[in-house]
């Protein structure tokens, strides 16, 4: 048998423990405290909590105000404060570059409050961010052609711009929702341009004549229409087929009379050489044309 203790060493030995137990406690307790988050804003009244991350984007201190507005919505997930605090969160994020968070922020925000009162406002951002979602250092520095990049995000971005200018037409930003639209359909319609002119060179007439075709059936009135008439007179002439050449022609002289395709000028490719030079930047025909 084990022997017993002496009951007074077995309550010595009880104390010991409990004590034991009250230290390692009350010695967490002051490490957390120790390593505790001075900034994390718990227990602070939503109305300070909403101010401070103002005062950081007011700042330019976008990942600033994104963690402090991040903050007052896991602390009060409900209410007018966390819903503008969702909304801002997103455009900080937009304004520093985070553009696949803040899309997510912007889904986020359209599926919870599908009838908000700013909603439009969150397409519009969203639009904002689509038209931008691509652009790179490097294409800021050389002055990379937009429309030669990926198109998707762009055309997404016009679509959440078409959101704002059809659903919510007396909106604040519908108006310049509109303006940024025709940008962006001038940037799709020298995409097109450019692949028509390449198909050209290459001497795929019929290629280049439906580029020209889709061009000005998709985007009437843009700043390339005049090219995709000239581009339509040069490829029939091309494939022998003077008729239509000279209807083409007709248009361009009626349209833009100065256009160079009626000088001969036209299409002025870049010299080959300049391909050479990783310095020189991206150039076309369409910016031989402009100078």
């Amino acid at each position: 048998m084990t022997p017993r203790l002496p009951a007074s060493r077995h309550v010595r030995n009880v104390l010991l423990l409990l004590l034991l137990v009250l230290f390692t406690a009350s010695g967490c307790a002051r490490l957390k405290g120790m390593f505790k988050d001075k900034d994390a804003l718990e227990g602070q009244p939503v109305e300070e909590i909403y101010a401070k991350g103002q005062k950081q984007m007011h700042g330019g201190n976008w990942d600033g105000a994104v963690t402090t507005y991040k903050r007052l919505v896991a602390q009060y997930p409900y209410g007018a404060y966390t819903e503008q605090a969702l909304m801002e969160t997103a455009y900080a994020q937009y304004k520093s570059g985070n553009n696949e968070e803040a899309i997510s922020s912007i889904d986020r925000f359209i599926r919870t409050y599908p009838t908000h009162r700013n909603i439009a406002y969150m397409y519009y951002l969203r639009g904002l961010v689509n038209s931008n979602r691509d652009t790179v250092f490097l294409q800021k520095v050389w002055k990379l052609d937009a429309s030669r990049r990926d198109l998707a995000t762009p055309m997404q971005g016009y679509n959440d711009l078409n959101t704002v200018a059809t659903r919510y037409p007396n909106s604040r930003y519908a108006a310049d929702a509109r303006q940024r639209m025709v940008a962006l359909r001038n940037m799709f319609s020298r995409h097109d341009m450019e692949v028509g002119l390449y198909y050209l060179r290459r001497g795929a007439n019929v290629s280049a004549v439906e580029r020209a075709k889709y061009l000005l059936e998709t985007y009437p009135q843009s700043e390339y229409q005049n090219d995709a008439v000239a581009l339509l007179a040069e490829a029939y002439t091309r494939l022998g087929n003077d008729a239509l050449a000279a209807d083409a022609k007709r248009v361009l002289q009626q349209n833009e009379p100065q256009h160079p395709y009626l000088t001969g000028d036209w299409p002025d490719y870049p010299w080959t050489v300049r391909k050479l030079n990783p310095f020189a930047g991206e150039k076309s025909a369409l910016d031989n044309e402009k100078k």
